[in-house]
């Protein structure tokens, strides 16, 4: 089972690279960006056939080692 994870910050935490990201875009031109965030995605294959028990592994993942959920939100997705 295939699976993505995405993790980003919370809002109202200060994302340096981001900003970075951002002065960059505009360095090179590129009109319209009014802010950048950036984050992290985990592309995950799972061997388990339950989706909810995928699911909920993923989750557990997540909050162990993927995400510090101090200051990131995570995002489960399981496609099959």
């Amino acid at each position: 089972m295939k699976a993505r994870v995405i993790v980003t910050l919370k809002s109202g935490i200060l994302d340096p690279q981001g900003k970075a990201i951002e002065g960059a875009l505009r360095s090179l031109g590129i009109a319209g960006v009014v802010s950048v965030r950036q984050g992290k995605v985990f592309d995950i294959e799972i061997a388990e056939g339950d989706r909810a028990v995928a699911e909920a592994r993923l989750k557990e993942a997540a909050e162990k080692l993927l995400a510090n959920t101090v200051i990131e939100n995570y995002d489960v997705k399981v496609m099959g």
